[in-house]
């Protein structure tokens, strides 16, 4: 995955265009360095999956 891949998916998970998106557990690493920083960081949930995966779903209000 690259950086411009990255931004692609969490915008369009911004935007609405997903409503989730599975990252295998070999991408997790790349997408999260990007992800926390980014300034909407807290929007994004990230829920564990078995063997390392995680689905992240954008929150209309941050986590606290």
């Amino acid at each position: 995955m690259d950086t411009q891949y990255i931004n692609e998916i969490l915008d369009k998970l911004k935007n609405g265009e997903l409503s989730e998106y599975y990252v295998k557990k070999e991408d997790f690493l790349p997408l999260r360095s990007i992800l926390v920083s980014r300034e909407d960081f807290k929007h994004y949930r990230g829920i564990a999956q078995r063997n390392g995966d995680v689905l992240y779903h954008y929150l209309a209000e941050p986590r606290s």
